[in-house]
């Protein structure tokens, strides 16, 4: 008997793995601040950030994370690791009756650290260029210049601000697709529980109608006992 087996969450569950393995090695998100002017050049700020892992470093200088940051960050790394392997275990036997469970735990977990990555990184750069009128890329380069004469007399200096995603963050993308396409897919699994509709035959024949019973039949008359007179009378 050829094992059923559901490629698509199989596939997902994998590449979720494989984020949260390259993940700790290479951001979702990058940005580079370096200096350009007449007198200073050079990078200044490199950090990585991702939702299981978050690099800083300040002129070569590794900063030591934050704990409330570094538990967010170790949470969401375990939440994704347990919800690729448990997308695997679903995909190897998705007709058993507790299967549906399992993937109703698994494959929305990619889509929402997706979700839950973009948001304040879209927020964050809005929120600083409407107080102060700083441009911050989402993707892409932009150089904030300081006006003249703000450090020193006849010094201009400028930031040139690089970002982008990096490729573990669009391949987090493909293993939601996957996932939520074994979510689809998983009705091809669920046995139907609509019962086949019954035809009726031109040939059977119609019930009889009930006759009515017949009425029970008169009484017989019993014959009287006649007494014949006695002899000695």
């Amino acid at each position: 008997m050829k094992a059923k087996i559901n490629w698509f969450g199989l596939v997902g569950g994998i590449i979720t793995l494989l984020v949260v393995l390259a993940s700790l090695y290479i951001p979702w998100w990058q940005i580079t601040v370096r200096a350009v002017g007449e007198t200073i050049e050079g990078e200044l700020v490199k950090a990585g950030f991702s939702s299981l892992n978050t690099n800083i470093s300040i002129l070569g200088e590794n900063l030591t994370v934050p704990p409330l940051l570094w538990a967010a960050n170790l949470t969401a790394l375990l939440l994704l690791a347990t919800s690729g392997a448990i997308m695997i275990l679903y995909s190897l036997m998705p007709a058993k009756p507790y299967s549906k469970h399992l993937l109703g735990y698994a494959y929305k977990k990619p889509l929402f650290s997706v979700i839950f990555f973009t948001i304040p990184l879209v927020a964050i750069p809005l929120i600083v260029q409407t107080f102060l009128d700083v441009q911050i890329p989402v993707s892409g380069t932009a150089t904030i210049a300081l006006p003249t004469g703000l450090i020193g007399t006849g010094i201009s200096i400028g930031f040139l601000v690089s970002t982008g995603f990096l490729w573990p963050f669009w391949l987090l993308i493909v293993g939601a697709g996957f996932c939520i396409a074994a979510r689809i897919y998983h009705r091809k699994f669920t046995p139907s529980t609509t019962p086949p509709e019954v035809k009726p035959t031109d040939s059977a024949p119609a019930p009889a109608s009930p006759q009515p019973a017949p009425p029970p039949p008169p009484p017989t008359p019993q014959p009287q006992e006649t007494i014949e007179p006695s002899a000695n009378n």
